[in-house]
């Protein structure tokens, strides 16, 4: 069974004359229950594909399908209700709430649907993740590696169809960043969760089932099963043709993690920090 279906994605930023294409024709197909990650050098437009892919940004042409819904032609408030409960996001910014505790972060999204939490899958994800004593706890009495944590357990609190991780560990120490890889992992193998994660790091692409290696918009490679040390050297390749003119398109794809544009809509009118910003993403309001 395949999870997401992407067909001909095109993105460009900017306006002619200055216009910069960051996706260009991209075909992909991510099966159910796999861990893919998205590599390439800088500019190549891995950040935009997952963006596209997931929803936070629209696309010039092409499809994008997530399970038996084509995202792609779905009115705002109808994709906002989709990210809200079927996609799960796990940022570098753990975008948690500084009020609440971790269990209230990690049930957020189903307060915000108004569903009941499932007591055994709550049981299961948060013994998973290793944070049965941490739950009462508030972001600020939290280490970077448990605040993680708590990020990814609310990303798989819905069971979602599919969660979506950008640079996960860009924020972690090295042995923390080893952990939550381990965790990610983990969840597809016991939860089969579907994953789709970038990374810089040949080392975390080497946890995944798949990886996916983009450069000037395009997917240039597929490789299955892939070793550290294979990555890197087709990483090496890459870097040796690639130029300096995805870089613009790369810096604005980046941006869209912190401000998407409905998020900022609520951001403006509430003076809302990052945090707020995530969870405008999730609530229908975010489109009023």
């Amino acid at each position: 069974m395949t999870t997401i279906v992407a067909a001909g994605l095109t993105k460009s930023y900017g306006a002619e004359p200055n216009r910069v294409p960051a996706l260009r024709g991209v075909d992909v197909a991510i099966p159910k229950g796999t861990f893919t990650a998205v590599m390439g050098p800088s500019g190549s437009g891995k950040s935009t594909l997952l963006h596209c892919l997931s929803g936070l940004d629209t696309v010039d042409a092409g499809t994008v399908r997530i399970g038996d819904a084509e995202i792609t032609a779905l009115p705002e408030r109808a994709l906002t209700r989709l990210r809200r409960e079927r996609i799960g996001f796990v940022f570098q910014a753990f975008n948690l709430l500084p009020t609440l505790t971790a269990r209230e972060n990690i049930l957020l999204p189903l307060e915000l649907t108004g569903r009941r939490p499932d007591a055994a899958h709550f049981d299961a994800v948060v013994t998973l993740l290793g944070l049965p004593d941490r739950l009462e706890h508030t972001p600020a009495q939290l280490s970077g590696g448990q605040a993680q944590r708590v990020a990814m357990a609310r990303a798989l609190i819905t069971r979602p169809d599919v969660v979506f991780a950008d640079e996960p560990t860009g924020n972690l120490d090295r042995r923390t960043g080893r952990e939550l890889l381990d965790l990610l992992r983990r969840s597809v193998t016991e939860l089969g969760q579907t994953v789709v994660m970038v990374t810089h790091d040949p080392a975390a692409a080497a946890r995944t089932d798949r990886v996916l290696l983009l450069a000037d918009g395009r997917i240039v490679d597929d490789v299955a099963a892939p070793s550290g040390a294979e990555v890197l050297r087709r990483l090496d390749e890459l870097d040796a043709g690639e130029g300096a003119a995805g870089s613009a398109a790369d810096a604005a794809a980046a941006n869209l993690v912190a401000d998407p544009t409905a998020a900022n809509r609520v951001a403006e009118r509430t003076n809302a920090g990052p945090a707020t910003r995530f969870v405008a993403r999730l609530t229908p309001e975010a489109t009023a």
